[in-house]
């Protein structure tokens, strides 16, 4: 039995460090050491699901212990962590959606923010079994987690930065390259340059866009924008309703026609429309920051032939991606290390939590 230090969400709204329980890994289980853990916008909505749960679904670290049906890796290992863990064998992810596995996702098949079903029972709380977020669990010591949610580090790369791999990097990477399949020499526009606007912008540069216009209202988050690889800022006014004057100057830029992608990525419903009115006829929007309240839109907007998507997690293949991601960070075409603007340790993440809410890191990482 292992004790390990963790953060707690209540499921009312607070979360609290405490010490949970870990049994030692059976069959595909794997017991990893959580060197890092990144931080983001759903570890804090997280405390709200009305249910108790170990917090934090980023994390790289170290095997200590595995399963005896654990094929692919070895104590000491050091690996990445994947939320959207895959069975490879339902419909999904024989169809190539890993993502959206029909059995462990923690988003589809009807457990939307729940833990999903792996090593439930393993993990207590004073006796009593507690669900990890999204079966991972990684602002925590230590973690237990099926052999699938694991990708092994194969280059040299800091705990700090493997860590953000799984979700915001993903996300913004994959949604240009995997979904919306961005070709050499287009034009993109990106609304939000939060962490996961940051990687939608490198995406597109990797991908070998032409133009890339960078939109916030935040002046400082635009700067960062310019060192990700946006050749065009526009600050944009928090008066200018759903972005449609941001939308003229983009049009502007773009020949007169529009964008030839325009990527969604600030979580604010009331703009989940506004990259339809900054892309040409024919043109591709991509909703990436997972807005699912209802909303208006003007059908309009869509004329004409107009294409909007709504990918998950950058259609996130693990063992393929993470790889590549590693590899394009050991090259340096992936910005990773100066992303992490800020450690924090696991009894400061109130402070880490009021930092993003002021948009004053790129991205905050827990260090154990």
């Amino acid at each position: 039995m292992i004790h390990s230090k963790a953060a707690i969400a209540s499921g009312n709204g607070n979360f609290s460090i405490q010490t949970i329980e870990i049994e030692e890994p059976k069959n595909d289980e794997i017991l990893v050491k959580i060197k890092a853990a990144g931080i983001c916008h759903t570890d804090w909505d997280s405390q709200s699901w009305g249910k108790t749960l170990v917090m934090g679904h980023e994390g790289a670290g170290e095997i200590v212990a595995i399963g005896n049906a654990v094929k692919n890796f070895s104590v000491g290992d050091k690996v990445m962590l994947n939320w959207a863990i895959p069975c490879y064998e339902c419909f999904q992810c024989q169809e190539g959606n890993q993502h959206i596995c029909e059995r462990n996702s923690a988003v589809t098949a009807g457990n939307k923010v729940s833990g999903g079903h792996a090593t439930f029972d393993s993990t207590t709380l004073h006796g009593s079994s507690i669900e990890k977020a999204f079966s991972l669990g990684t602002m925590s010591e230590y973690t237990l987690v099926r052999e699938s949610a694991c990708v092994k580090i194969h280059v040299d790369m800091p705990f700090s930065s493997a860590a953000i791999v799984g979700c915001g990097v993903m996300t913004g990477f994959g949604s240009v390259v995997n979904a919306a399949k961005v070709k050499p020499g287009t034009n993109v526009v990106v609304l939000g340059t939060g962490g996961v606007g940051l990687n939608v912008i490198q995406g597109a540069r990797i991908a070998g866009a032409s133009k890339i216009i960078a939109v916030d209202i935040n002046p400082l988050r635009l700067e960062m924008a310019l060192e990700y690889g946006a050749t065009h800022t526009l600050l944009a006014e928090k008066t200018d309703i759903g972005l449609l004057k941001a939308a003229e100057a983009v049009k502007a830029l773009c020949d007169g026609r529009g964008a030839d992608y325009a990527f969604e990525c600030t979580a604010i419903p009331e703009l989940g429309a506004a990259p339809l009115a900054m892309i040409r006829n024919a043109g591709t929007a991509i909703q990436v920051s997972g807005i699912e309240q209802e909303i208006t839109i003007d059908m309009n907007l869509f004329e004409w032939d107009k294409i909007y998507i709504n990918p998950l997690y950058g259609k996130c293949r693990p063992q393929i991606d993470f790889p590549i991601l590693q590899n394009l960070y050991a090259k340096g075409d992936l910005i990773l290390d100066e992303m992490v603007t800020k450690t924090y340790n696991l009894e400061n993440l109130s402070q880490a939590f009021q930092d993003m809410h002021d948009g004053k890191n790129a991205k905050g990482v827990l260090i154990f």
